[in-house]
């Protein structure tokens, strides 16, 4: 199995061919309003480790989330949307408390921006698990919920005793700097989680905010670290190895979703290796992986929202052997 761990959202997205709006506030809770006509906005599941597990699910993988999750309207849909993947939700906890909201702005080039509604939601309020089921073998960390306190911390707790006991961990920061009110201690926190992460995947503009390189994140702990780099493909970088590949060119509706597409496949094709798969893979697996996922990811940005592809839609020489 794999875990999942980290929010759940509700996305606002502007509607498909409706004029462009405002840009959404940098602050949680800001003032999204600003000049010229708003453009309609709709609702998406969302969240950067929710769309991972929704992919998993969708690419065939058995997986569970780890989240606290709203009893709100929106709570329901996300809990809904979770099992219509197929995705566990056993290890899902519940709060009365409402749901985190994002609302996205939508460039012409199909990247997104974010303002958060984050105040008091009950994403925030996660509890360290007493234990995961047995046969977890790996499980994934990232974006507000490892920025966002209290929930921070018992994320952090969560990451820190699974890396003890082996389970392969999987780190994408997928760094929020609105969500974040001291750029340093954060940076500085992030260091701190590298000697538990196996695998470390990160956007070129989370590498430029963290001030940081491959090499130097190798020698805190990661076997490998994956770049993202948006239309120039994908990059591994171990400490004997660089592997590199090209996007797959596709009509990009929006990004929503893409990086955490590739998230879902690294996983899905590494969870069902030996435990040592990620220091043992070649520079010919690396390239298959990254294939898959580059694959994956273009299928997501091909349409709007965080909707990411089933593995049908996929050629199957593609697919991982499980």
């Amino acid at each position: 199995m794999i875990v999942v761990a980290g929010e759940s959202l509700i996305d606002l997205v502007p509607q498909p061919g409706a004029e462009p709006g405002a840009e959404p506030g940098a602050e949680p809770g800001a003032d999204a309003a600003g000049a010229g006509p708003l453009a309609p906005l709709v609702p998406r599941r969302g969240g950067g480790p929710y769309n991972t597990a929704v992919a998993l699910g969708r690419l065939g993988a058995d997986v569970a989330f780890c989240s606290r999750v709203s009893t709100d309207a929106f709570g329901e849909a996300l809990l809904e949307g979770l099992r219509a993947a197929g995705v566990a939700t056993g290890l899902v906890q519940r709060g009365p408390e409402p749901t985190t909201l994002a609302v996205a702005s939508v460039g012409a080039d199909g990247s997104a921006r974010y303002g958060f509604y984050a105040q008091g939601t009950a994403d925030r309020l996660f509890a360290l698990p007493e234990r995961l089921p047995e046969g977890v073998r790996a499980i994934s960390f990232g974006t507000c919920s490892l920025a966002l306190e209290p929930g921070a911390s018992a994320y952090e707790a969560l990451l820190r005793r699974e890396a003890g006991r082996g389970v392969l961990t999987l780190l994408d920061p997928n760094v929020r700097p609105g969500l974040i009110p001291d750029a340093d201690a954060y940076r500085a926190r992030f260091a701190g989680w590298l000697p538990y992460v196996s695998v470390l995947k990160l956007s070129e503009e989370d590498a430029r905010w963290l001030g940081g390189s491959p090499e130097e994140w190798l020698a805190k702990g990661p076997s490998a670290v994956v770049l993202t780099r948006g239309a120039s493909g994908l990059s591994v970088h171990t400490r004997g190895l660089d592997v590199s590949v090209p996007a797959v060119p596709v009509a990009v509706a929006d990004t929503i979703g893409a990086g955490d597409t590739v998230n879902a496949a690294l996983l899905h094709g590494l969870a069902g290796r030996d435990p040592d798969a990620v220091d043992s893979l070649d520079a010919d697996g690396w390239r298959a992986l990254l294939t898959f996922a580059s694959h994956a990811a273009a299928v997501t940005c091909s349409r709007p929202g965080a909707e990411p592809p089933y593995a049908a839609e996929l050629p199957r020489s593609l697919l991982p052997h499980r």
